[in-house]
């Protein structure tokens, strides 16, 4: 199959999400299996399911990184990524919202629309992905289809979300759905569920599938003013328009559609492979095959690049892994033109020609070889030395850049060091590999300190990363207390703050004066969510008070002032220093003179400006049995949480709170031993607030101590 060519309407490029637990990989592994790509199915809690191939994934059950694979059913090809659901692991979920055409979204039937469900869905809002759902087990005790449909209806897609199936029963009696687009029942018979028999509409369900068919067909037509004018003429679309126009709905993001089944069950997984192939997007359907780029010094092309093999190459490295067997591996989605094995290709970013050694069609951590990797498919490279995660690989005659996405910025850090002089070379490596395969993992060395610091997006992100230095990497090291990224700000301005160098050094006098402004400053859009903290440099300086090649020396050094930070060596943020006047010597003044008269005048500024400590601040949802009620919120009030809304799904006590991160540290053995193992909770970063005084001392005591220790 690898070496068919599948014309561009025969293709789709879909990935599975789903809040844990809701059996996303165990949807996966069906697709597999129905699709022949498989011939066993492989269960996640016998370790043994094919996308979860980690040796970390198979142990903890849980999805880590995300797994392509290519799949054929009936005259489709379908390339598929099964993405990791949990928070620390959001790169992934960026990575794949920006490459692929639609996702899956899976759904526990037994509980309201999940934590991580809401975050991915909102994530794909912004980069506007086609999405379907699918009610995920519907045999399961509590199973209520109508309940997550109103759900998904509430928090995530109003009056956009449209049944297009429906369950006959649930919990152990499901096996029978009916079809709203076609109007039939179907049932499986218990002697071989993969076989399907068509049936009549029971009579007890006639007129709630009358009435859910009418709703959908009422929501397609709506949305445009001919085929509403038709539907109320005749009060009816034929299928095959009800069909055509709901893809176009779900194309354009304006429909989204809801089907059931339980893949544990291998209950209906199929009428969902149909539904992705009917309903989700092609290329043919992805910005009408024309693919924006951008030239390598990012300024807009004028002309339209058409998304087809025989256009200028334009490819996009979006994923690199190491691989023991054949070193590094690079995930590429193909928007126009053809790759070749063979072929010689550059990389704008890089500014380098790469040979393009050998091109691969992956399944999971399996391998088979190609010759080409055509217009908007999804495969491997390997060997290409100077490309990086979210680099463009281009046709070397035509220079392309595909515009690049954003990587979220950690907000934990533990500084790390080998257990042996032996481990030292091979951390550096293992550090190094890991960084390039995760842009959201950093590394650094410490400039005052001279430690190596390495920054993560959570606690179940480090655990991984120091798992696989050991397994992998054969790396011992050992990890000490995790550092919270604080930030210093101002509060309140300091204006006409005035500093005057006049001191002689190396034989010769140095002169510079300075009068700057420092005042708080707030960007609206500078500050997608808490994380992006920005500085801004003003100069008013009229005349010659200041020679103009000084002046790019005051911002410079503005800039690294404030990341030695003042209250406590933490970066400062949010800061807007203006320039208005100063004076100079004609003899004596330099660019390191004015240099020094602004960062003295901002150590100034700093005692009038009331600096502040920022810490970062975790949106918290715990999920709790209701006996357990009071033992939780006392926890989270002991951690200086704040509850922000308390309410109840299924059975359970649902507990919304903002926590700071400092706080956080080993909150999920404090859950368990509080509720004996039976609460659960999701986190993510939310946004940056003010230290409260007395936590504010502590930290400054502790941090100038460890600063003076390690002195």
């Amino acid at each position: 199959m690898a070496d068919k060519k599948y014309a561009l309407d025969k293709i789709r490029n879909i990935w599975i999400i789903a809040h844990i637990d809701a059996w996303k990989t165990t949807t996966t592994e069906r697709i597999l299996f129905y699709t022949w790509k498989t011939h066993k199915i492989g269960e996640v809690h016998d370790g043994a399911a094919t996308m979860d191939w980690m040796e970390q994934e198979r142990e903890r059950w849980i999805t880590i990184t995300s797994a392509a694979t290519t799949a054929f059913w009936k005259d489709m090809q379908i390339n598929i990524i099964d993405t990791p659901w949990h928070v620390d692991f959001t790169i992934e979920v960026e990575r794949s919202l920006r490459v692929l055409d639609g996702w899956v979204a899976v759904f526990d039937a037994s509980q309201w629309v999940e934590p991580q469900s809401e975050t991915v869905w909102k994530q794909s809002d912004k980069y506007v992905v086609p999405r379907i759902a699918f009610v995920n087990k519907m045999d399961k005790t509590g199973a209520d289809f109508y309940m997550t449909l109103e759900s998904i209806r509430k928090r995530l897609a109003w009056d956009k979300a449209v049944a297009i199936q429906l369950p006959i029963w649930a919990e152990s009696e499901f096996t029978w759905i009916i079809d709203l687009v076609e109007m039939k029942a179907y049932k499986f018979e218990w002697s071989s569920w993969e076989t399907v028999i068509e049936i009549d509409i029971p009579a007890d369900m006639k007129e709630k599938s009358d009435s859910m068919r009418a709703e959908l067909v009422e929501k397609v037509a709506s949305l445009d003013d001919a085929l509403m004018e038709k539907y109320f003429e005749t009060g009816e679309l034929s299928m095959n328009e009800l069909k055509s126009w709901l893809r176009k709905w779900v194309c354009k993001n304006e429909l989204y559609a809801v089907l059931c089944g339980s893949a544990l069950q291998n209950v209906w997984v199929q009428l969902m492979i149909d539904a992705a192939c009917d309903y989700l997007p092609s290329p043919m359907d992805v910005n009408n095959w024309v693919l924006t780029v951008m030239d390598p010094d990012d300024k807009e092309i004028t002309e339209d690049i058409k998304v087809d093999a025989n256009s200028p190459l334009a490819a996009i490295a979006f994923k690199i892994m190491t691989d023991p067997f054949v070193g590094k591996l690079c995930f590429v989605r193909v928007y126009s033109g053809t790759l070749r094995s063979g072929s010689y290709v550059y990389n704008p970013t890089s500014w380098e020609k790469e040979r393009i050694w050998r091109l691969l069609q992956m399944h999971a951590n399996n391998r088979i070889d190609v010759e080409e990797i055509s217009a908007w498919n999804i495969w491997a490279v390997i060997w290409l030395k100077n490309t990086k995660t979210w680099d463009t690989i281009c046709d070397i005659n035509k220079k392309l850049k595909v515009e690049a996405i954003e990587f979220p910025e950690p907000v934990i850090s533990v500084s790390v060091e080998p257990k042996t002089k032996a481990d030292q070379e091979k951390m550096w490596f293992a550090l190094a590999k890991l960084a390039e395969e995760d842009p959201s993992f950093k590394v650094r060395t410490d400039d005052e300190t001279g430690q190596t610091i390495i920054s993560w997006m959570g606690e179940l992100h480090l655990d991984i990363i120091v798992d696989r230095m050991r397994r992998e990497f054969k790396v011992e090291c050992t990890v000490w207390a995790p550092q919270v990224a604080y930030r210093e700000t101002i509060k309140n301005p300091a204006k006409d703050v005035e500093h005057k160098y006049s001191k002689q050094t190396w034989g010769r006098w140095q002169f510079g004066h300075v009068i700057i402004t420092f005042e708080p400053y707030k960007v609206a859009d500078a500050d997608d969510n808490g994380i992006k903290k920005i500085n801004k440099f003003v100069n008013k300086v009229v005349g010659w008070v200041i020679p103009k090649e000084f002046i790019p020396g005051v911002e410079k050094w503005l800039n690294g002032a404030y990341t030695r930070g003042y209250l406590a060596w933490y970066p400062m943020v949010d800061i807007k220093a203006t320039l208005t006047f100063g004076s100079y010597h004609e003899v004596d003044s330099s660019e390191l003179s004015f240099r020094i008269a602004a960062s003295k005048a901002f150590r100034d500024a700093c005692k009038k400006a009331t600096p502040v400590l920022l810490e970062p601040i975790m949106k918290v949802e715990v999920n709790t049995p209701e006996e357990y009620m009071g033992d939780v919120l006392g926890q989270i009030n002991s951690k200086r949480g704040r509850i922000e809304e308390m309410g109840q799904r299924g059975q359970a006590k649902i507990i919304n709170c903002f926590v700071p991160l400092s706080e956080m540290f080993g909150y999920a053995t404090d859950l368990r031993s509080a509720t004996q193992g039976r609460a659960v909770y999701i986190m993510e970063f939310d946004h940056y607030e003010e230290v409260p005084t007395n936590v504010a001392l502590k930290i400054r005591e502790d941090r100038w101590f460890k600063l003076d220790d390690d002195e």
